[in-house]
């Protein structure tokens, strides 16, 4: 059996986690509800944690699939170094970033939401899992065989040439001739 990587369950947690706190939050603010101040920062602790993470790391085994255009997220990301990097960091900021929204109905989802992913990332943490960017890789280009680009002209089944079928006024000559002795068993 192999080994769990606990970083991609807690990255696509604190993902969802991420907007569900930004959808509390502009709920929250939108409506003016009573300390509507702890929605507005949902919306900009929402926002931070799908930014932080949208880029997802790289597998260490097996392939890693990038989001679309993850790209110009995983270069800001990666300009944090160890800050973004490091689990044990990513786990107390998603812990102390979720502590507000628990005060507001609203963004309470979003606050439990995010405090499982810190409770994930934590244990990615101890498992010894870090955060390695998806780089682009150039892709190697083969070259196109002839046999390509130029399309068969008789369609399958393709016998060689000098075994192909004549025309049938000739009966003895569009008989095909067998390469192969056949054998009879007595």
């Amino acid at each position: 059996m192999g080994k769990i990587e606990w970083a991609m369950w807690a990255n696509e947690q604190a993902l969802a986690a991420g907007l569900i706190y930004l959808t509390g939050g502009i709920v929250g603010v939108a409506g003016q509800f009573r300390g509507w101040q702890f929605a507005a920062f949902g919306v900009a602790a929402g926002c931070f944690v799908c930014m932080l993470e949208y880029p997802r790391g790289k597998r260490s085994k097996g392939t890693s699939v990038a989001r679309t255009g993850q790209y110009c997220f995983t270069v800001c990301v990666k300009a944090f170094g160890p800050l973004t990097q490091n689990y044990y960091v990513r786990a107390l900021l998603h812990a102390a970033l979720s502590v507000p929204g628990g005060f507001m109905l609203a963004t309470v989802l979003g606050c439990v939401c995010l405090g499982m992913a810190s409770l994930i990332y934590l244990s990615a943490a101890i498992h010894g899992e870090h955060w390695e960017p998806i780089l682009l890789t150039k892709e190697v280009k083969t070259a196109v065989g002839e046999s390509i680009k130029e399309p068969p002209s008789n369609p399958p089944p393709r016998p060689p040439a000098e075994l192909r079928r004549k025309r049938v006024e000739d009966v003895e000559g569009a008989a095909y001739v067998n390469p192969m002795p056949v054998i009879t068993n007595e």
